[in-house]
């Protein structure tokens, strides 16, 4: 798999592959949370961000998959959670809010290479997810990467519930 990473700057560039993908996987499955209009918004959002970032691999040309975040702002944490006390105020946090990987990539490494390739490269000290409670096996994926379940929430009315995860990035001396 080709990786490319991509950034604020080319948000705008990217941006239909990233929707045409996340339809791809969802094939508009009815649920208004993972509806194409409402994925858009948070593409938007997130790709709004300076920091935001985004690795999208390739296989001859075409999408594989893709991995998308941005930092957050000093004290903030998820939306209408509060921030776990094994994240003290002073670490720098890089939310990966979006890890999707096209049906017929799945199981052959993609995800990891997505995701390593967009988390260790950052300068943060902890990443950060979200998880949807009803899959078990993504929650144990990110455990394999060294993530932890420190809390849940429900961020919107219309969302399911997720188990917000934490990964140490660095070290502190």
């Amino acid at each position: 798999m080709d990786l490319k990473t991509y950034t604020h700057d080319d948000a705008r560039d990217v941006r239909e592959m990233l929707l045409d993908m996340h339809d791809a996987v969802y094939d508009g499955g009815g649920d208004r949370f993972r509806a194409r209009e409402r994925f858009a918004y948070f593409v938007d959002l997130w790709s709004g961000k300076d920091g935001w970032s985004c690795v999208v691999g390739f296989d001859e040309g075409a999408p594989t998959g893709f991995a998308y975040g941005a930092p957050f702002s000093p004290g903030g944490w998820w939306k209408s959670s509060e921030r776990p006390a094994s994240v003290p105020p002073d670490l720098t946090v890089f939310a990966l809010s979006e890890l999707m990987v096209m049906k017929r990539w799945r199981k052959t490494g993609a995800s990891t290479e997505l995701h390593e390739a967009l988390v260790l490269s950052r300068a943060e000290d902890v990443a950060t997810l979200l998880v949807d409670v009803t899959h078990p096996k993504v929650q144990a994926l990110y455990e394999d990467w060294g993530y932890e379940k420190v809390g849940e929430q429900k961020p919107f009315e219309d969302s399911p519930v997720f188990a917000i995860m934490v990964k140490r990035l660095k070290v502190s001396a």
